[in-house]
């Protein structure tokens, strides 16, 4: 594999009027990667990947793609192709017609397309098939033939613009996996949009969450969960109880702390240079909170309480439970642990809870974009 990645931003900007929709984004993405850009609608993501595709001129910086620079270059002649969510396959055309369409534009002998679309449609699945309608493939195959347009042109880039989005849940779902084989089998460096934390958290080898055009992070899937650097980051990707406090006392990295309710925890500086009296955002994951009936079974754990089920959130593997502190009043989502052991809380229920300080993260409060 080479040292030279498929892509690379340096300090890309885009500027509409006095609106900076990209902020000075640097980053790159090695060869056979799975990137995704997650973040919020009107983050700048889809703006930077039009800039990547050549629909946009960047307002400042530079793009490369295999180390040479493409502003310059013209969106059909840079070595990426683009699937849309809404995939745009002519439906006046077959299967083997919408996959071979690029070939045709560039100018390749009938024969060697025809050999060409049955290769590629036979590694998405689709062996067979070129010459049905394609009024006649589910949502999940349109998607594959989507692809098998867009591979059989050979990208160095696949650029994929938010395209589960139209697709319902469970079969957003299946492609979820069926996508991240495809990558792994053709080894294309695919750049992936999203909104949806749990596709980017599935699919992804690296992952930029974005907002208000910068990146706030870049990592694997697991380092953003366990290891959110910002507020932003730790509320964006994945659930958390979120917490207004203040800073009552410090030891190591170690925060001592007083909630907006009056609860003392203690729990992970995972900002920097906190000191006593600051306000603070405090993120617990619902799968961190421990329940027991007995309290004695969470009386040593640094954090903990007696709470009252206010209600059960009945989701199957992702259950939960919302709880309310009895001594302050503050509200928990807890997951509801799937050993069975708990499957007859109901509300009004009371039932111990705590958690360690380690999963327990305190940022500077005012400072999330």
């Amino acid at each position: 594999m080479s040292d030279i990645p498929d892509l690379e931003c340096r300090s890309i900007s885009k500027s509409f009027d006095t609106f900076k929709a990209v902020r000075d984004v640097s980053f790159s993405v090695p060869q056979g990667t799975f990137f995704s850009i997650l973040g919020p609608s009107g983050c700048g993501k889809t703006t930077l990947l039009r800039m990547i595709a050549g629909f946009q001129k960047p307002s400042g910086g530079d793009l490369l793609i295999k180390g040479k620079s493409v502003l310059d270059v013209p969106p059909n002649k840079r070595p990426v192709s683009m699937v849309f969510q809404h995939l745009a396959l002519f439906p006046m055309m077959n299967i083997g017609a919408n996959v071979g369409f690029g070939l045709r534009q560039r100018g390749v002998n009938k024969t060697d397309v025809t050999k060409q679309v049955e290769r590629v449609l036979e590694r998405v699945g689709l062996g067979g098939v070129a010459d049905r309608p394609v009024s006649s493939l589910s949502g999940g195959q349109k998607q594959r033939v989507a692809i098998a347009r867009c591979m059989v042109l050979e990208p160095d880039v696949l650029l994929l613009d938010e395209p589960l989005g139209a697709l319902d849940l469970k079969l957003r779902e299946h492609m979820k996996v069926e996508l991240k084989q495809l990558q792994s089998e053709f080894n294309t460096t695919f750049v992936y949009i999203t909104h949806d934390q749990s596709e980017a958290l599935v699919m992804s080898d690296q992952i930029a969450v974005m907002n208000h055009g910068v990146f706030e992070q870049v990592g694997t899937a697991k380092e953003l969960y366990y290891e959110p650097n910002t507020a932003f980051v730790a509320g964006f990707v994945g659930e958390a109880n979120r917490f207004g406090a203040t800073v009552d006392g410090k030891t190591g990295d170690a925060v001592h702390m007083v909630t907006s309710y009056g609860q003392t925890l203690l729990g992970l500086n995972a900002g920097h240079g906190l000191s006593k009296g600051d306000k603070i955002d405090v993120f617990v994951r619902p799968e961190a909170v421990r329940l027991s009936r007995k309290s004695s079974d969470v009386a040593g754990m640094e954090n903990s309480g007696q709470g009252l089920v206010e209600n059960v959130l009945f989701n199957g593997a992702n259950s939960q439970l919302i709880l309310r502190d009895q001594m302050t009043g503050a509200e928990m989502n807890v997951a509801l642990p799937q050993t069975g052991e708990f499957r007859d809380l109901k509300r009004g229920d009371v039932i111990s809870f705590g958690w360690a300080s380690q999963q327990t993260r305190c940022y500077r409060a005012g400072i999330e974009k």
